[in-house]
């Protein structure tokens, strides 16, 4: 069977692989799955990051699934609106990661389901990734009293864009969303997910990477290479943040804080400025 052939049958199997067996319901899955009930929301306001309405605000932006078992649905939509994938994670009551609890891929539930034991095919069957929150580039736009809004609901005019704030986690992303909404948040979704290809699409804007940090300087070399490469390929505004390796602790370096961790670590340093 070809990978073309499962469009078809896309609903049906993520309603069985995620517990929604509503087989009337023609709306896409992630309308289906629109949640602010996954255990990573529920983490989110109880330590603290966010208020049941600002994440209620942030599920609805970057349209947040729950799965059966109450994992948290990062979806990879385009700008087109096609879904290219969703991410599946688990989080622990204190807001981070349950290591004991692989994240799955919505992409590969459907092929073990239709495929079943097929392993070869299974593996010659491509994934295509795009950047979380990459559908907030849309031309679509809100309007208040005749003011045209973007998707994080700010002021902007016909011909300014806003900047783009690109970082490793999707749970950053979402976070930093309410408390920094000048930006649009993206999460590449991990350190090496990055590639000059997914950020093709941001090229009307203006781009700033914001790497984890850690002692090396890994994460910030890396992604200095590949906004290097966005800039000479397709000639992006793009520049990476030094602010984690300018301001982190050694201490906060060697536990690879992110943004998130540094802000609310550091409560009185509000502002994303590096100068």
């Amino acid at each position: 069977m070809k990978f073309s052939e499962l469009f078809p049958y896309t609903f049906k199997a993520l309603r069985h692989e995620l517990g929604h067996d509503r087989p009337r319901d023609s709306r896409p899955m992630w309308q289906q799955r629109l949640s602010a009930d996954s255990g990573f929301c529920r983490a989110v306001v109880a330590n603290g990051y966010l208020t049941e309405t600002q994440v209620q605000r942030a599920a609805q932006r970057y349209r947040l699934g729950c799965s059966r078992n109450g994992g948290v649905i990062f979806w990879q939509i385009d700008t087109t609106g096609n879904v290219f994938d969703g991410k599946i994670m688990y989080y622990r009551t204190d807001c981070h990661r349950d290591h004991d609890r692989h994240p799955q891929w919505v992409s590969n539930l459907l092929k073990r389901h239709y495929l079943q034991d097929d392993k070869e095919l299974i593996a010659s069957i491509p994934s295509y990734h795009c950047l979380f929150g990459t559908h907030l580039l849309t031309g679509e736009r809100l309007t208040v009293n005749g003011e045209r809004l973007n998707n994080n609901h700010q002021p902007r005019t016909m011909n300014h864009e806003p900047a783009i704030a690109v970082v490793e986690a999707e749970k950053t992303a979402v976070i930093m969303s309410e408390h920094f909404p000048q930006y649009l948040w993206l999460a590449a979704g991990g350190l090496f997910e990055l590639t000059a290809d997914k950020l093709f699409p941001l090229r009307r804007h203006r781009i700033v990477l914001f790497p984890d940090t850690d002692p090396d300087l890994t994460a910030y070399t890396r992604w200095y290479e590949v906004a290097q490469e966005a800039r000479r390929l397709y000639g992006l505004d793009i520049s990476v943040s030094p602010l984690l390796e300018q301001r982190a602790t050694p201490e906060q370096k060697e536990r690879k804080i992110d943004l998130v961790d540094y802000l609310f670590e550091n409560p009185y340093h509000s502002s994303l400025k590096t100068t």
